[in-house]
């Protein structure tokens, strides 16, 4: 089955084109230089060179714990893959029988669709290799996966698997369980199989991520914010404990961050009994182990990570950090709730020395969580609440936006109508760096036909733009007073012009409207109509943020059940608009939010939002926008787009807005 990029619709495998929209299945377009020819499993566009394949990280391990991979190289044959099942070393001219290929530009299965982007390791006779990771290109990459099925049946709370539990190997189920929490510091889980004793585990390619370390040791990088990375790891470790990952942290190199420096890991590492700790080597190991019993993981080994980092970063101890660490190592903390509650303790006395500008670490509550112990990882985390989180002052990193109106296929002219007003102040120095946004986002869709609506929509736009030209101070948001007085404005403008103009019954012009207003990380919406905002976010999904104005929504309110009023034949008719009638008819919603995370926002006329339509693209044309390298522009374009594939009976309007945030650090 082949999933359309564009749309999601389901395509036998041996379609060329979406049955659905039209898109190819077999040809992409490159992200650079808009090559449309690009096969799907290129690595690189033919064009310019730009690597714009499918890649991700693939994990071949040995089943048992502690028997190694055998991955030998001769003249005729790199990479072969056996089991060393023997205490004793198999000699290299012994002939081994290999599980599966896996030589430099071949594939890892028999399907031929994850293909060898990575030198293997070479195991010799001093080092044994329980596992292995390289990067392999998807040559499929619009065909759905098992694992890939069976998660978005979970997703979508069907009751039929895609795949067997039994099929799925040990290593993969890690990945689901912590998936399911939606914890971002865990890679998902794309593919896996398992072929004899040998587990292949298909995970998101992070190994291009920046690593933890290499931040850490930047002069620009402040105290709060390794202790905030510090407090992030101590809640990964309480995520990872119950299903024995805990070793993910304390390898340096597995520790990185994403675009917005939040901790993440590149992989997961399953404790073993011969676990290297950070700072030990091999030898140090071996020479344990043979001579005192395997000791369960504390939170000791967090202590020794932080350490590390600090010892190779060169940076000096901070603080109390130096008393924490030093009663980390000798016990005098020993549960991460302990630990939570120094690292908060911490923070305060930062914040007391005056030299971060943010609050101290909080958290949302006090509840310690806890996580049964399980012998299947699936019943993890569904039976319990959010960990407790980091709770810190945010300023703004970045804000963009991009617009697009179009007539649609049906209509002759366009009735909808659109402004945008964005305003940066940036002041940058060497050990800072602060950013002001101020921005006015407006979307009208107006109503009256040719000659009435247009003018509406304009109309309602340009009064809005000029009263808080004039009325909005500086670095303040305006009050629901304020944004109640424009609205009523806008809505009396089109009004008069009505009664100049003699217009009566359905000749009455009118428009809807949704408004937002940004300043900083503090946000406004006010809306009259079905013109509709909408708020992505990568912790919480796509979500609705305003409520239509129509009959429909009215008799949902006073207590009918939604297919009942939507049973209605007026059931979409609006309820109130600005325009047909003077302002005691209208009463505008208006609301509050706080900007503290990522989000991208957009504003939608019905045109694009009719049919469900961005609830059901929206993992696909919105969430990816979420990224900074990301185009705008073009993420409005493909909703228009698509809006005209499905829709197409209406002007179709959108305005994006992406606001990237981040811990307010600066000295």
């Amino acid at each position: 089955m082949l999933i359309c990029p564009q749309c999601k619709f389901e395509n036998p495998n041996s379609n060329k084109f979406c049955q659905n929209c039209g898109a190819s299945l077999t040809h992409k377009v490159c992200p650079k230089c808009s090559t449309d020819d690009v096969p799907v499993n290129a690595l690189r566009c033919h064009n310019c060179d730009t690597e714009c394949g499918t890649v991700f990280w693939a994990i071949i391990a040995k089943e048992t714990t502690g028997e190694a991979l055998r991955i030998d190289e001769d003249e005729g044959e790199k990479g072969d893959v056996g089991v060393d099942g023997d205490e004793e070393a198999i000699p290299s001219s012994s002939p081994v029988s290999p599980s599966f290929q896996i030589a430099l530009g071949s594939y890892l299965d028999s399907q031929e669709r994850y293909q060898l982007l990575d030198t293997l390791p070479i195991q010799t006779e001093t080092t044994s290799i329980t596992d292995v990771g390289v990067r392999v290109l998807d040559c499929q990459p619009y065909q759905i996966s098992p694992i890939g099925a069976m998660l978005a049946s979970q997703q979508s709370d069907l009751l039929t698997p895609s795949v067997e539990t039994s099929e799925i190997p040990h290593l993969a189920r890690l990945y689901i369980a912590l998936q399911s929490q939606g914890e971002r510091g865990i890679p998902p889980i794309h593919d896996a199989w398992q072929q004899g004793d040998i587990q292949v585990v298909i995970i998101e390619d992070r190994s291009n991520w920046q690593h933890l370390l290499d931040r850490w040791q930047e002069e620009t990088t402040s105290s709060l914010k390794i202790l905030h990375w510090c407090y992030q790891m101590a809640q990964l470790w309480a995520v990872l404990e119950p299903v024995n990952c805990r070793q993910s942290l304390l390898d340096l190199s597995n520790l990185r961050l994403d675009e917005d420096q939040t901790l993440a890991l590149q992989r997961l590492y399953v404790e073993s009994s011969n676990s290297l700790l950070v700072g030990e080597s091999p030898e140090d190991v071996q020479a344990q182990t043979s001579d005192i019993p395997e000791k369960p993981l504390t939170i000791q080994a967090l202590g020794r990570v932080w350490q590390s980092l600090f010892r190779q970063s060169q940076r000096t101890q901070f603080g109390s950090v130096v008393q924490m660490l030093g009663d980390l190592d000798a016990g005098k903390i020993q549960t991460i709730a302990q630990l939570r509650s120094r690292l908060e303790e911490i923070s305060i006395e930062i914040e007391a020395l005056g030299t971060p500008t943010l609050p101290p670490i909080k958290e949302k509550n006090t509840a310690v969580p806890t996580i049964p112990q399980s012998d299947e990882p699936e019943d993890i985390i569904s039976k319990t609440d959010d960990m407790p989180t980091v709770v810190l002052a945010m300023q703004l990193s970045s804000l963009e936006d991009a617009g697009r109106t179009d007539v649609g296929r049906q209509r002759h002219h366009n009735e909808d109508y659109f402004g945008i007003e964005t305003k940066i102040h940036k002041l940058e120095l060497p050990k800072s760096r602060v950013l002001e946004g101020h921005g006015l986002y407006i979307l009208c869709d107006g109503m009256g036909g040719h000659a009435g609506g247009e003018i509406a929509s304009e109309l309602a736009v340009n009064t809005l733009r000029q009263y808080f030209q004039e009325h909005w101070i500086a670095n303040q948001l305006p009050t629901e007073e304020s944004i109640r007085e424009a609205v009523y404005l806008a809505n009396e403008a089109i009004f008069k012009l009505n009664q100049q103009d003699a217009r009566s019954g359905v000749g009455r012009m009118g428009t809807t409207l949704v408004m937002l207003l940004i300043q900083d990380t503090e946000a406004a919406v006010a809306h009259v109509g079905d013109s509709r905002l909408y708020r992505l976010t990568r912790k919480r999904g796509l979500e609705q943020v305003t409520v239509d104005h129509e009959v429909g929504q009215r008799e949902i309110t006073r207590g009918v059940e939604a297919s009942i009023a939507y049973a209605r034949p007026d059931a979409y008719q609006l309820t109130q608009a600005l325009g047909p009638r003077d302002e005691s008819s209208i009463d505008p919603d208006v609301g509050f939010f706080d900007l503290n995370e990522d989000t991208l926002l957009l504003l939608a006329s019905d045109g694009l939002s009719d049919n469900d339509l961005l609830e059901t693209h929206w993992q696909t044309h919105l969430e990816p926008l979420l990224s900074s390298g990301a185009n705008l522009e073009r993420g409005v374009t493909d909703l228009i787009d698509l809006a005209n594939q499905h829709n197409g009976h209406d002007n179709i309007t959108g305005i994006l807005i992406r606001a990237k945030v981040r811990p307010n650090l600066e000295s």
